[in-house]
């Protein structure tokens, strides 16, 4: 399996003509629907920020963003424009239509209280993570559970695949504006973690804002 290619394609899309614009804020949860046919919009505002996701389809919640099919049928490591995100299910369900950053991540998974204690330190064990974000989102709005939890994908995040087959966690390759965005091939609720991670550089040691934008 290969690495993406960067493919930097802008978007005709206008600000202004957005029918729903949030910002969320930095190391913040975030949960929308956005409807088959529209255009979901992901926008790192102050650059370096992971913007961790996932995906499921809004009439069957059990359906949801699968990495090992969507990395296998486009027998690519990274995300970029082209890339058809698959369901578990083997149902197309997003299409990146436009990306101004190059390449997303898909094998660094979300930071845990786990992750946090194994790759740093025992007292970092309860410091704010995405898997904790995932839950506070998901329990609140009450479709989704702890097992409803899965693979994400890391949008801007850099996490280079060694020759040795590892990964490694290192600065990211965004910038302030820099976006992607993706045409719903069905209904999809959109789960994110505005990443809240201090310890690694996946996001400068600093987390900031994002924006999510969806046109008809």
């Amino acid at each position: 399996m290969s690495e993406q290619p960067n493919s930097l394609i802008h978007s005709n899309n206008h600000p202004e003509a957005a029918v729903f614009r949030a910002r969320i804020g930095a190391g913040e949860p975030f949960m929308t629907e956005v409807k088959a046919g529209q255009t979901l919009r992901l926008l790192d505002l102050e650059g370096n920020q992971a913007v961790d996701t996932l995906f499921y389809s809004a009439r069957n919640p059990r359906e949801r963003y699968d990495v090992q099919r969507t990395l296998r049928k486009q027998n690519r490591v990274y995300l970029t424009t082209g890339t058809v995100l698959y369901s578990n299910l083997g149902q197309p369900m997003l299409t990146i239509t436009a990306d101004t950053c190059g390449r997303h991540d898909t094998l660094g998974g979300a930071c845990a209280q786990e992750s946090n204690t194994v790759r740093y330190a025992l007292d970092k064990r309860y410091m704010h993570s995405c898997r904790d974000n995932f839950l506070r989102a998901s329990l609140h709005d009450g479709r989704l559970n702890k097992a409803d939890i899965s693979a994400n994908i890391n949008f801007f995040m850099n996490v280079p695949v060694t020759p040795q087959g590892g990964l490694t966690f290192e600065d990211g390759i965004s910038a302030a504006g820099k976006y992607v965005e993706l045409r719903a091939e069905m209904d999809i609720i959109v789960l994110i973690s505005n990443c809240p991670q201090l310890n690694n550089p996946c996001n400068a040691y600093n987390p900031t804002p994002a924006e999510v934008l969806i046109w008809d």
